[in-house]
């Protein structure tokens, strides 16, 4: 029987700056539209963190029953350790998505965007079959596309539409930087997982390009988003402000170059995550200051 401390550890916390740094980068788009409203950003958020520990779980049970995590490298999984029942997991797993569907139908009531119904349905549908159902799509290569549709585009955009009713290019470029940032998680996660996932039959994205094309995806990511940024500072100089993430960026590309493997990649993780929150505030936050 898992303890409530390795129920939180299954549900995989540091990956919940994925699920932050959208919304407060939505939120400071909306602020630069004269619109941003913290009730509904609140809202937002709730549906973010519940669909990220949804994915989570949903992934621990499906790679359990399939049996891919049996030699898995990383972070604590309760299905494939046997900590946990798998149907108690599952169970788990629909419990945040039912959170997320609940306070998106608030969300959505309150700002009358009655059309992003049918987006939240997708994104618990594609939540769920990223890696369940008998063809899950995480296992073709595609997991990263759903990363960035929907904790990126969606989550971004979403969050600015239904504060301000309208979207601006300073939401769609913090969109595509959250998006990118958030498949560099994805991309370093799976980078670590290489070995494992190729003996599992697991065919992700790092496992069709290689070790070498990764690491450069990973790089290219996280400079993407610091490009971005440059792009939207004619229109909103205090959006350099999201460069600073830099910082937080370098210990993660410093290993991610110097080859580090298995284990010597969890950091990466940890570092990517926290850059992406900074990026995501910091962006946020120089939108609504200009």
């Amino acid at each position: 029987m898992a303890s409530a401390a390795q129920w939180i550890e299954g549900a995989r916390p540091r990956t919940l700056p994925a699920a932050v740094a959208p919304v407060a980068a939505g939120t400071g788009a909306a602020a630069a539209l004269g619109a941003a409203s913290w009730p509904r950003a609140l809202l937002a958020l709730v549906v973010s963190l519940a669909l990220q520990v949804g994915v989570n779980y949903a992934n621990d049970y499906s790679d359990g029953v399939r049996g891919t995590d049996d030699d898995r490298v990383g972070p604590l999984r309760l299905t494939g350790s046997g900590l946990a029942r798998p149907g108690a997991v599952k169970r788990a797993a629909f419990a945040a998505f039912g959170v997320a569907a609940l306070a998106g139908l608030a969300l959505v009531l309150v700002s009358q965007a009655w059309w992003l119904l049918a987006v939240g349905a997708l994104a618990i549908l594609a939540a769920w079959y990223y890696t369940g159902g008998s063809n899950p799509y995480g296992y073709l290569g595609l997991g990263e596309v759903f990363v960035f549709v929907f904790f990126g585009l969606v989550a971004v955009l979403g969050t600015t539409y239904t504060q301000a009713g309208r979207l601006s290019w300073p939401a769609l470029a913090a969109a595509v930087a959250i998006g990118s940032l958030a498949c560099a998680i994805l991309v370093a996660n799976n980078l670590r997982d290489i070995p494992t996932d190729t003996v599992a039959g697991k065919r992700t994205l790092a496992v069709r390009i290689g070790d070498a094309a990764s690491r450069r995806l990973y790089v290219g990511q996280l400079a993407l988003a610091l490009a971005l940024a440059v792009a939207v500072a004619p229109w909103h100089p205090a959006a350099l402000l999201a460069l600073a993430s830099a910082l937080v960026m370098a210990p993660a590309v410093r290993l991610v170059r110097g080859g580090a493997s298995g284990l010597g990649l969890i950091p990466v993780l940890r570092e990517t995550g926290r850059a992406e929150l900074a990026y995501g505030v910091l962006l946020g936050l120089g939108l609504a200051l200009s």
